[in-house]
């Protein structure tokens, strides 16, 4: 299938690792341009190397740290000034802590919102001008499936997802007559670093081990495994195509049957 993307450019954050990295490279494999951003700079040189190398796509990474609304701008604009346009946005950030509302600070509330919430709100202030002045334009937001059923422990991320949510689906419903889709996609658990990372918090309080902590999570999912990233990106891909252009305010989940809902 042809999913129309070739030409097109697509802004991706936290693009050096993990789902952001597997959505770039899915992207640039059915011929995107790309800009990438994530904050660690070697990292992201790393990974938009690596990129350009397989795929041969032309590719820009920006060093940035996405709850700095200054350095979104530079983003966006260095993408603009390298290729005249940014046609889709892909927003994502990492996962902000796991903890118990009695468990959280104030400051820890304003930094996640920063980072989960007002960085994709800040990246698609950005982008829309130029996507409803072309009237071409695709947003997809990379969420979470707490926001469908609530992951214990996740007060945070449950919350500040679901916020996401409703901007998105109420934005929708606003750019849809400019040609511009806005969608969200929820990775259910899946093989990444970010995973990796949670399992061996969570299983050190237990006092069990990571495999088995894994484990525990396998149990919960119809499919019996963990998602891998190259699954998930495949989805992202296709909503950000041309082939996805009647679909807008969805919310879809590639999670194995984790969430057990009708809808």
């Amino acid at each position: 299938m042809d999913l129309g993307l070739k030409e097109k450019v697509a802004l991706v954050a936290a693009a050096s690792r993990g789902l952001g990295r597997a959505v770039a490279e899915e992207l640039a494999a059915e011929g995107a341009g790309l800009v990438l951003c994530a904050r660690d700079p070697a990292t992201l040189a790393e990974t938009a190397a690596a990129i350009a190398d397989s795929t041969g796509a032309h590719v820009l990474a920006v060093p940035a740290d996405v709850t700095d609304v200054n350095q979104v701008a530079r983003v966006v604009q260095s993408g603009n000034e390298r290729f005249g346009r940014i046609d889709i946005l892909v927003t994502n950030a990492g996962g902000p802590p796991a903890g118990r509302f009695d468990q959280l600070t104030r400051e820890q509330w304003e930094q996640a919102s920063r980072l989960t919430l007002f960085s994709a709100i800040e990246l698609a202030r950005q982008v829309l001008p130029g996507m409803k002045e072309r009237r071409w334009g695709r947003i997809l937001n990379i969420t979470s499936i707490a926001v469908k059923q609530p992951v214990d422990n996740l007060m945070l991320s449950n919350s500040l997802r679901a916020g996401l949510t409703g901007f998105a689906r109420t934005l929708a419903n606003e750019v849809a007559a400019d040609g511009v889709t806005v969608n969200n996609i929820l990775p259910g658990y899946t093989r990444t670093e970010r995973l990796e990372e949670l399992a061996e918090m969570m299983a050190d309080k237990l006092g069990i081990s990571a495999a088995e902590f894994r484990g525990k999570w396998e149990q919960e999912i119809p499919m019996g495994r963990l998602g891998e990233p190259r699954e998930f990106a495949a989805l992202a891909a296709f909503l950000v195509s041309e082939r996805a252009s009647y679909i807008t305010g969805t919310s879809i989940q590639v999670d194995g049957g984790w969430i057990r809902s009708l809808v």
